[in-house]
């Protein structure tokens, strides 16, 4: 991929994720949804967050594909790291686990998305919870800084996703670790799904291969890597006929090809 295009991909998001923190109260496209007009018959990705202790309302947009800080391990003073922080939902639930002594900071490229984290976090009072700008592949980030780094459905959107999972790396510290829910693929997708920019910004088309995505965290020099939990994405009918004729869906419902929610975890 070169980099115009990359770029390209990166200002797509951005702009999606601008239009879905402008319109507060909402749900839209990237991983909450596959389409961009709020409609909870597409929020086939995300998962209820509203048992989860420090869970605020206010911060969930429904963007997310899974639940990192069930499996993330944080502890309390523990220093924590989010990447694609949105509005702040994950942060405010690892804000929970690590407690007054530790400290959570989200990292997004989205200005829109920035101003949202920040007056949810100055109407809850905490001073141990703070956003940055900056792009995932290039964090303004200080090395070995962090002992737990949890995302939600964002790095499947990072179109150079090994220049991502270095980035991880340099900014955790020796004997940290990650919990990383994400989007995958089994089986190859049609080519009218993958091309197509809407899902792109919808997580899809945005998703390697399973295998291909371990491999990068093995090569990024991670160890100890497990999936902890594996769900299959079922897109709505309604949907997949954006994209496909009668004769490509037939291929696709019957080819063995799966969209699934993961969440990895691995160790520095």
């Amino acid at each position: 991929m070169n980099e115009k295009v990359k770029i390209q991909l990166k200002d797509l998001v951005k702009e999606k994720y601008g239009e879905i923190a402008k319109a507060t109260g909402t749900s839209g496209c990237c991983c909450g949804s596959v389409s961009c007009e709020p409609s909870p018959d597409y929020s086939v990705f995300s998962e209820d967050y509203s048992a989860m202790p420090g869970y605020n309302p206010d911060a969930d947009l429904g963007l997310g594909c899974g639940l990192p800080t069930e499996y993330a391990g944080i502890k309390p003073g523990d220093a924590v790291l989010d990447l694609g922080s949105g509005a702040g939902n994950d942060c405010f639930v690892a804000r929970s686990l690590t407690g007054e002594s530790g400290s959570v900071t989200g990292i997004d490229f989205t200005d829109e998305m920035l101003e949202k984290a920040n007056a949810n976090v100055a109407k809850l009072g905490y001073t141990n919870v703070s956003f940055v700008k900056g792009d995932i592949d290039n964090m303004p980030l200080p090395d070995n800084q962090f002992d737990v780094i949890i995302s939600n459905c964002v790095l499947n959107l990072v179109p150079d996703k090994k220049q991502a999972f270095a980035e991880i790396h340099r900014v955790l510290k020796t004997g940290g670790h990650f919990s990383i829910s994400d989007v995958v693929l089994q089986g190859e997708l049609p080519e009218s799904l993958r091309s197509s920019a809407e899902m792109y910004a919808g997580c899809v088309s945005g998703a390697l291969q399973q295998e291909e995505y371990l491999n990068i965290i093995a090569e990024a020099g991670f160890h100890s890597v497990s999936i902890r939990k594996s769900r299959q994405i079922s897109l709505p009918e309604e949907v997949l006929v954006q994209y496909l004729d009668a004769g490509q869906m037939k291929d696709y419902r019957e080819g063995g090809c799966g969209i699934f929610s993961i969440t990895v975890n691995g160790e520095k």
